[in-house]
């Protein structure tokens, strides 16, 4: 089966020329010109993953994310003006995967939508499966995309279990945020580092909510990340 791809946005003629774009290349394709209908039928009927413009009324796109985030793990790209970066560092910190600044081609948006879909197969094992990884408290087990603490479900989005894999597959060793930018989005896709912050900021959250006490994510300043080494 194709991936379905969602697309919200309240401007009708950008839904129906990224609709057409996708459906050319294969995609099946949802669109929702009111956020708050895509809210409630992306919550009972998930995308394989959704396209959000962030300037919408009623229920701009950064609400829509929290709030959907609260029932779904779906891959998720923002589209946001180029003067917006607040909101873009922002996005990515209620659980975005990826966005793309206006104006954008249409195969642009096309190419990011296969990378992040590749990065979902990826963490569900889809590529070919690594197995569970075990470290101390932590299990990740790919096929499921399941990661627990303790014991505990974490929920994490697709760029989230890849870089807390990318780190806890070897314990102690540093890993820059090219390195990790590479065990999240794959070569040849431009990220700024700041993005890499943002979501380690995101998993840490996630994990504090579960164990107060998590620490496990070590920064060196001006160099990287790291997983602790037991």
């Amino acid at each position: 089966m194709p991936p379905t791809i969602a697309l919200v946005d309240d401007d009708r003629n950008i839904l129906a020329s990224i609709s057409m774009a996708l459906e050319a290349e294969g995609f099946k394709v949802r669109t929702y010109s009111d956020s708050t209908q895509a809210l409630d039928e992306l919550s009972r009927d998930p995308a394989d993953l959704a396209v959000f413009d962030i300037k919408m009324p009623r229920l701009d796109g950064m609400e829509l994310l929290t709030r959907l985030r609260k029932k779904s793990e779906i891959p998720v790209i923002f589209l946001t003006s180029k003067d917006e970066e607040v909101d873009e560092l922002l996005g990515l910190r209620v659980g975005a995967d990826d966005y793309i600044r206006k104006p954008f081609s249409q195969r642009l948006l096309i190419e990011r939508i296969r990378a992040v879909l590749r990065r979902r197969d990826r963490s569900s094992g889809e590529a070919g499966s690594e197995g569970s990884l075990q470290r101390g408290d932590l299990t990740l087990d790919p096929d499921r995309h399941l990661c627990t603490w303790k014991g505990k479900a974490v929920d994490l989005t697709v760029t989230e279990f890849l870089l807390l894999q990318g780190l806890a597959r070897r314990p102690g060793h540093v890993k820059s945020r090219d390195q990790l930018i590479d065990s999240a989005y794959g070569e040849n896709i431009y990220v700024d580092d700041r993005t890499i912050d943002s979501h380690i900021k995101r998993l840490r959250k996630k994990f504090r909510k579960v164990d107060t006490d998590f620490s496990e994510i070590e920064t060196l300043y001006g160099v990287g990340y790291r997983y602790r080494d037991a």
